[in-house]
């Protein structure tokens, strides 16, 4: 893949010679970065050369047969796009709270709040136009206006949580060309735009997340000397293996084809 060049967030780098020492005080670690950029193949991979336990919000593929049966996301009301961010958001926070020893986080409490600000700008699947939003808009003016405030309330009810209950950000940047993986209806509008948010976000509420780029194996050298820990495997095998574990876990989720 061809590297993009780096859009100047305010992302905190650190020198090569810094290094955090891992302890208990500082153990719930997220793997940040929007959509398509790495973050669940790392979080995996950390998990297995450290074992360091790993968690992962349900995809919203696997909570809408759940709360509305028979629908696509494509046919979901604002307020059902809500209840879906919602939902996720309670299964994230709950997989959290039982790994009282610490864990790794494939993304934050911040993604649901993102997702559904970002489907605000983007329409709701990957292939509608501009136009089309213009005219949901004015057509359903009154649901977009309601839907933009319940998620304004959500929003200062996720970043309150990431503000105590993570410990280490660790920011994936969007290093490569969008390449559709099949199974999320996102698109680079709407990888570039979350980006820019959760970017924008983290520097509002004064999180210094650091900036890891790279390949997936400098990716992960890179964050186990910021830690210092040292790996129980390999580094190629950790990444081998979560690649294995990401295709059998996540990527076996497809887009719905009616």
């Amino acid at each position: 893949m061809q590297s993009k060049s780096k859009v100047s967030w305010p992302i905190c780098r650190l020198p090569s010679i810094f290094v955090i020492s891992y302890n208990k005080n500082m153990n719930r670690i997220v793997i940040s970065g929007t959509y398509c950029t790495g973050k669940t193949t790392l979080s995996l991979a950390l998990s297995l050369a450290t074992g360091i336990p790993t968690t992962h919000a349900l995809t919203m593929r696997e909570i809408l047969p759940i709360l509305f049966p028979g629908k696509t996301l494509k046919q979901c009301s604002y307020s059902e796009l809500l209840c879906l961010g919602m939902k996720r958001f309670e299964e994230r926070i709950y997989a959290e709270a039982q790994l009282k020893n610490g864990f790794v986080s494939d993304g934050c409490a911040l993604q649901e709040w993102i997702y559904g600000s970002t489907r605000l700008y983007t329409g709701a699947y990957p292939d509608e136009f501009p136009w089309e939003m213009h005219l949901k808009r004015i057509v359903n003016f009154k649901a977009f206006r309601n839907f933009e405030h319940q998620l304004k309330g959500f929003g200062g009810m996720a970043k309150a949580y990431v503000k105590t209950h993570y410990d280490l950000f660790f920011h994936l940047p969007v290093d490569f060309d969008f390449v559709s993986d099949g199974h999320r209806p996102t698109s680079e509008l709407f990888r570039n735009f979350s980006e820019k948010l959760l970017v924008d976000t983290y520097s509002h509420l004064n999180i210094p997340a650091v900036h890891i780029s790279g390949n997936p194996t400098e990716r992960l050298e890179k964050i186990l000397h910021y830690l210092n820990l040292p790996a129980i495997i390999p580094i190629t095998t950790a990444i081998r293996q979560a690649e294995m574990l990401r295709i059998q876990k996540f990527d076996s989720v497809r887009l719905e084809q009616h």
